[in-house]
């Protein structure tokens, strides 16, 4: 009971507010310009879509988007913490939700057309991508997910000794082989890649880094109630360095430590609810490794 009061007092209001957005925004996307002319988005979203192609009418993209989504979520909960699951979570419920709204509720005909494009395949992956890649990047801004790829990604990526962006690359590749052999064509496959590429650039450009860990160093007077915080949210260790502030001449300490791109957000809020004089740097890494050469994973 205590866990999920303390669970509670987390939750912000207006990243509440931002998931939701960025839930309609992809919906919107992937609803309204890939659909209607069988173009395929990347990840569980795509997965989804070419099921429910395949499989009888009463088995939707909102039915497949909670069915494949959740566990994979859910399998992340203790890699990546109670708030992005729940946040993650609801962010596919909008979208299912708005995906079943604009499918068959509103009065809006994407049977066999982009309502804005039409037909028009270029612009279909063009503009389907880039507007689901700004509801994908603020669900991932705003501490969530739209895809569970993403998240067996970030767990498994370095395990097996490549980054996020290219095996989240590795399962679309395969997703569209599939789809050319499932339809018998390829040139939607070839068009959902060109959604795939304008996708990917638009989540670039607004999350600031898609496949690299995150190192971030922490200069504070107050160390150790900021480490033992850290420790306690991400379940990882950290590295503390005493130096001396260059003006003040006082003594402070800079802690290193590696996050991956889910993480900033919490990182950045724990620093600031202890000491908001904290000087924080947060940068891209490529990879991990310890002084034997080997690679290391973030455990958080």
């Amino acid at each position: 009971m205590k866990e999920k009061l303390k669970l509670l007092k987390k939750i912000s209001p207006m990243r509440m507010i931002m998931l939701t957005v960025a839930g309609i925004i992809n919906s919107f996307g992937v609803v309204c310009f890939l659909a209607p002319v069988r173009l395929y988005d990347s990840g569980i979203s795509g997965t989804s879509m070419l099921l429910g192609q395949v499989t009888p009418d009463c088995f939707t993209l909102s039915f497949f988007l909670i069915v494949l989504n959740v566990p994979l979520f859910a399998y992340g909960f203790k890699k990546q913490g109670a708030l992005f699951t729940f946040y993650a979570i609801y962010t596919v419920v909008v979208y299912s939700v708005m995906a079943w709204l604009i499918n068959d509720v509103f009065p809006i005909d994407v049977s066999f057309a982009s309502p804005l494009a039409g037909t028009d395949l270029l612009l279909c992956a063009i503009f389907g991508g880039a507007v689901s890649g700004v509801g994908s990047g603020l669900a991932i801004r705003n501490g969530g997910a739209i895809d569970g790829i993403e998240v067996l990604a970030v767990i498994f990526a370095k395990r097996i000794g490549i980054t996020v962006g290219t095996f989240v690359m590795i399962y679309n590749v395969i997703l569209y082989i599939i789809c050319g052999f499932v339809i018998e064509s390829w040139i939607l496959p070839l068009y959902s890649i060109v959604a795939y590429g304008a996708a990917l650039k638009t989540v670039d450009f607004i999350v600031e880094g898609l496949d690299r860990a995150k190192s971030a160093i922490i200069v504070t007077e107050r160390p150790n109630e900021i480490c033992a915080a850290l420790s306690e949210e991400f379940e990882t260790g950290m590295t503390k360095i005493e130096v001396t502030g260059g003006y003040s001449n006082s003594p402070k300490t800079m802690i290193y430590f590696i996050v991956n791109r889910f993480q900033v957000t919490r990182l950045k809020e724990l620093v600031r609810e202890i000491d908001r004089q904290a000087y924080i740097t947060i940068s891209e890494v490529a990879d991990v490794f310890s002084s034997n050469g080997e690679k290391k994973t973030n455990k958080s």
